[in-house]
């Protein structure tokens, strides 16, 4: 499959990038990006070419790889959709409940495939935890929390993302504690949103129409001594926490390539899909009109 790269950044160079290049399925057909000289830069040591008119490189690819900044992606994914491109997305697909739709509807017109890399349903280890969890039922309470020092003091290359910045934990790491909440606990009939006292930090409580309920702690601003990744759920089939993720993000990038893959060829939708997308848009959206402004 002729897979073209969206995005320059850290992510694209250290994740996307590499798993499209050394992928047997994949071909990578080019790079674009919003400034020429990183892009021909990435695209050089990716041994492929740089795209100037993003139009173009769309008409040549069956798929996009997206890693860029949300509210740039939602546009862009839906683009590259209209064009008949398969679309491997990046969490969150966008930051307004509109934009999200945008692109879950342009990829429904389509007719294409669409996974979004959120990370733990694509590690191994991580991954086939959320599937054993989901296959069991009763689970009552839960809690997902994503403590990261990417503002507290640790040497990052997202410390400098200005959309991470701007939007903060919330938006960059709650999706990922929603992907895990979500396949188990149900749908979810309510969110508060509370800030914490240290930076960015933010706490949800959902309430799920299962009549479960569920926590998470979301912070880039934490020290490097207190950064970790939890989960945990607990009900009928007794208590089981989320394994630790055990490989670099671009071998699980690989296996949502696969996935998309899957989903082209078949026409099945993975559970990571542009509508689930759409629903963790819309919950953090929601979490987000109940926080102080600035």
């Amino acid at each position: 499959m002729k897979f073209g790269l969206l995005g320059t950044g850290p992510w694209a160079e250290r994740t996307h990038g590499p798993a499209l290049a050394a992928h047997d399925e994949v071909e990578l057909v080019g790079v674009w990006g919003r400034r020429p000289e990183p892009t021909g830069a990435l695209a050089e040591r990716l041994g492929t070419r740089p795209w100037a008119e993003v139009d173009a490189l769309f008409d040549a690819c069956d798929a996009v790889a997206v890693a860029l900044p949300p509210d740039v992606q939602a546009p862009l994914a839906a683009r590259a959709a209209e064009a008949g491109c398969h679309l491997l997305l990046d969490k969150p697909v966008a930051t307004t409940p509109q934009a999200a739709r945008g692109v879950a509807e342009a990829v429904e017109r389509a007719g294409v495939g669409c996974v979004v890399f959120f990370t733990l349903h694509f590690c191994e280890s991580t991954g086939g935890w959320l599937r054993e969890q989901a296959a069991a039922e009763g689970w009552q309470v839960g809690r997902a929390d994503w403590l990261s020092p990417v503002f507290g003091g640790a040497d990052s290359p997202y410390t400098a993302s200005p959309w991470r910045r701007e939007k903060g934990a919330l938006w960059d790491v709650g999706p990922h504690a929603l992907s895990v909440l979500l396949p188990l606990l149900g749908p979810v009939e309510q969110v508060s949103a509370a800030p914490g006292g240290i930076g960015d930090t933010v706490h949800l409580v959902l309430r799920h129409t299962s009549g479960a309920s569920s926590t998470c702690t979301l912070s880039h601003s934490v020290t490097p001594a207190a950064a970790g990744v939890t989960a945990q759920v607990r009900g009928a089939p007794g208590v089981t926490e989320l394994p630790l993720r055990d490989e670099a993000p671009a071998d699980s990038f690989g296996r949502a390539v696969e996935a998309l893959l899957t989903a082209a060829r078949t026409g099945e939708q993975h559970l990571c899909d542009a509508r689930f997308a759409e629903t963790v848009t819309g919950l953090l959206h929601t979490a987000q009109q109940q926080l102080p402004t600035g």
